[in-house]
């Protein structure tokens, strides 16, 4: 108050005002979205274990998602997503007696229409130039795009058609029928339910190392890497052995382009970084990127920042630590489960951990398994068996890494644990494990485990590099009458065998014939030879 006869100073301090309540109720309208989709991210990463059966081997227990993510961003991150546009919809229906106002309706429809053409423009016009995206589900894009597509048909229908400007109770009732069906549609295309089980099933290595899952002529499948097929049934069975192979090639993969792009840092670096690209590289929810979002406009932290810094040690790639269980059975694994090593590091040690139940005696069998790396050749296989004491929690044993003077590309093999089994001291009948308290009773124990991970990688990487090679000087400044001027070629990290390096020289501003006279030739570089 007043209302009326208001100066242009009391109307811009009053909008002023306004402005600034409008924008402090935005910032809470993100902060309780910011923490909804937080809490449905949560949900949607709990985690299970399953046991793994693999042909001729031991079965194996992996982490995997309880949740599909076709089902999660068609429910709960859509509606997380969307929440603030639905709860003013309901407001203002519930508020004008039913009746449709100004306000809901039309931001709800004009959400879908900024999401529809603005926010897919950005999408495409991001993409730097030269590369591709790819849609990762194409078919479940298409199920979706048709029940987009229906769900505005259906709105004029039931709007303009049946009962003009009424939605009557069928109607309603019939649109809510709609969403259960569109999710199980989504989600029996991108199981490949029904009918696509007797379409051909490929798996294949797409450009980033990753193997991927395709039926024949596929859209989605990326090219072929070295035109080789990747059959991981001989492998592998089941979805979550095949995720928790892919990861594990991913991260062998990204840390190899990585020591091609670096061969000067040491392996730690060379880990941190795998780590941090492996992370940045894989697929994340629509929540992740709701919070990320929210929180950077606001000033917030980086939800990334916590993983980067962390040694793979510390965070393992093919998956979160083990959860505690929740009966206390004793539990083995390794940890960590990748191992980069130079070639000429002779031996280096495995470490085999037990969680749970620490009383009884455990015995577990190891063996080495050839990956692009061959026994004998690149190491020294290895079995046997640990044993854990009473209490002992960590075991370790060496592996040997073979070094030659002969340059080669990356390898790694496999170390696996097998056979987990009570020792020698203990004594179980039917099944039950029972220890001996001193005559105060008999205590009884879970079987014990054998997790994920199970199985441990170990990258040789190779130090009889051939070298890296580049200018002296970046920029060198030569007056006109200087004749010839000597560029110095050098060769950093490593000097192995005879290498050819082609120059050429090309125009900027200076033009060839005129300014300086035209190259192109051939330097060679001797076995040794470094400038």
């Amino acid at each position: 108050m007043p209302d009326e006869g208001l100066g242009v100073g009391d109307r811009v301090a009053r909008g002023f005002a306004y402005l600034c309540a409008l924008l402090y109720l935005f910032l809470g309208v993100s902060i309780i979205s910011d923490r909804f989709m937080a809490a449905i991210e949560v949900i949607t990463s709990q985690e299970k274990e399953v046991v793994v059966k693999q042909k001729g081997k031991e079965s194996k227990i992996v982490v995997v998602r309880v949740w599909n993510e076709t089902v999660a961003n068609l429910t709960l991150m859509a509606l997380g997503s969307s929440a603030p546009e639905i709860l003013l919809s309901i407001i203002e229906i519930w508020a004008k007696n039913f009746e449709a106002g100004d306000l809901g309706p039309g931001t709800i429809v004009g959400s879908a229409a900024y999401n529809l053409y603005v926010i897919i423009a950005i999408c495409v016009f991001v993409i730097p130039d030269g590369e591709v995206r790819k849609i990762k589900h194409l078919r479940v894009f298409f199920v979706t795009a048709l029940w987009s597509v229906f769900a505005y048909v259906w709105l004029y229908v039931i709007l303009a058609v049946t009962s003009k400007g009424v939605v009557e109770v069928w109607e309603a009732f019939l649109t809510f029928l709609f969403f259960p069906l569109t999710v199980m549609t989504a989600y029996i295309a991108d199981r490949r339910l029904l009918f696509y089980k007797y379409l051909h099933k490929g798996y294949r290595m797409n450009q980033r190392g990753v193997v991927v899952q395709a039926e024949t002529g596929d859209v989605e499948m990326e090219k072929q890497l070295d035109g080789q097929m990747v059959d991981l049934e001989d492998e592998v069975e089941g979805e979550e052995a095949k995720a928790f192979e892919q990861n594990r090639r991913e991260y062998i993969a990204c840390l190899r382009e990585l020591r091609k792009r670096h061969p000067t840092l040491d392996l730690r670096a060379l880990e941190q970084m795998a780590q941090e690209e492996v992370l940045t590289r894989g697929s994340k929810s629509r929540a992740f990127y709701r919070v990320q979002a929210t929180r950077r406009m606001l000033g917030g932290s980086d939800v990334m920042r916590r993983f980067k810094g962390v040694h793979p040690s510390e965070m393992d790639p093919q998956g979160p630590a083990p959860a505690k269980p929740e009966h206390q059975c004793a539990r083995v694994f390794f940890k960590p489960s990748h191992y980069t090593v130079p070639e000429s590091i002779g031996e280096f040690e495995v470490s085999v951990v037990r969680e749970g139940d620490l009383v009884p005696t455990l015995l577990v069998d190891y063996r080495t398994e050839d990956g692009s790396a061959h026994a004998g050749c690149d190491y020294t296989g290895a079995q046997g068996t640990l044993r854990f004491a009473e209490g002992e929690t960590v075991k370790k044993f060496s592996i040997t890494v073979i070094d030659d003077d002969e340059f080669e590309e990356d390898e790694h093999f496999y170390i696996r644990l097998f056979n987990l089994r009570l020792g020698p001291s203990d004594d179980h009948e039917n099944n039950d494990i029972r220890n001996n308290l001193g005559g105060s009773g008999t205590r009884v124990h879970a079987v014990p485990e054998l997790i994920s991970p199970s199985t441990a990688t170990v990258m040789i990487l190779d130090d009889d590099h051939c070298g890296v090679f580049g200018f002296v000087d970046k920029e060198v400044e030569v007056v006109e009458s200087v004749g010839t001027y000597e560029l110095r070629v050098k060769r950093f990290s490593g000097s192995r065998g005879r290498i050819l390096v082609p120059y050429k020289t090309v125009d900027v501003t200076a033009r060839a014939g005129k300014e300086y006279e035209q190259l192109n030739g051939e330097l060679i570089f001797e076995n040794n030879e470094t400038e």
